[in-house]
């Protein structure tokens, strides 16, 4: 295996993940790269692999202390709000504990660390919304979130709390909901979409070039979005588009025509000014599709 220009070791939980995947890939080229999972082992070129608990606080303090990481970028999740209200204990020891506890790792090393939260903390009444705004999380995954955010920064301020945006991409290890789409369609099957539900959409290459970007430049809480403000009904046509399928198998929906066991906010897109004076560029959907289509 080559090795990076660098010797600065990088830690990434949720390795296995659809933005683990990404994340890995582009740390790889400057980094030495250690990448954990639970259940799902991955392959990643240039990243090692470690299995690792991160519920088991014993078994993760033994494997930082191993590896001496020069940095963390902690992304595993359980990241799926119908999940999360419907198993609070499970989802609270991966969402807010063990992200506490890396934090404290962290602290105690004097290292960066990066914490992945999520633009659903905010209630969905007052977009575009600032990192400074008021939060209030009406879904169980984001008051989860939320907690682990203010601990982590009560423990260590000098950590970058991300929150991120929906995403989309082609990761191989954990396919987005963009899959899901493109097969629906490509079998002649309609898609309900919202039309009253608004997010930010970023692309999985762009969130590992922010995440990045924070590791090296942030600190405090800094949003990680796209530059569209989008519903998910906006967003189906213009994948279809880009991929040459039916618009007309898109169809609209409100929230309230699909009930779920987690409340969903109306709107959170996010303002990423923050962000963007750091150096973050995210292109457009359109632009991130077409990309995803070309194999870019």
């Amino acid at each position: 295996m080559p090795s990076p220009p660098t010797s600065r070791q990088l830690l990434v939980t949720g390795a296995s993940g659809f933005l683990g995947w990404y994340v890995c890939r582009a740390a790889a080229a400057t980094f030495q790269v250690t990448g954990t999972y639970h259940r799902h082992p991955l392959s990643i070129s240039g990243v090692n692999n470690q299995s690792l608990n991160l519920t088991d606080f014993g078994a993760i303090a033994a494997f930082f202390q191993t590896l001496q990481p020069d940095g963390v970028i902690h992304l595993a999740a359980e990241s799926k709000p119908n999940a999360c209200q419907m198993d609070p204990e499970g989802s609270r020891a991966i969402n807010v504990t063990a992200s506490v506890q890396l934090a404290e790792l962290c602290a105690e090393a004097a290292i960066p660390y990066v914490f992945t939260s999520t633009d659903l903390v905010f209630d969905g009444h007052h977009a575009p919304y600032r990192e400074a705004d008021p939060v209030a999380p009406v879904s169980l995954y984001g008051k989860q979130k939320l907690e682990a955010e203010q601990e982590i920064l009560r423990r260590y301020p000098q950590a970058a709390i991300c929150r991120m945006s929906l995403m989309f991409g082609a990761a191989p290890t954990a396919p987005s909901f963009l899959q899901t789409f493109l097969e629906q369609i490509r079998r002649g099957e309609p898609i309900r979409l919202f039309t009253d539900e608004f997010r930010s959409p970023l692309s999985g290459r762009d969130a590992a070039t922010g995440l990045l970007l924070a590791l090296e430049k942030a600190s405090g809480i800094l949003h990680l979005g796209g530059g569209d403000r989008l519903s998910r009904y906006e967003f189906g046509l213009i994948m279809a588009e880009v991929f040459g399928l039916p618009q007309t198998l898109i169809q609209p929906c409100s929230q309230s025509d699909v009930p779920m066991p987690a409340p969903r906010p109306p709107d959170v897109s996010v303002d990423i000014s923050r962000a963007r004076a750091l150096g973050f560029t995210p292109g457009n959907v359109r632009e991130e599709l077409i990309a995803i289509r070309e194999g870019c």
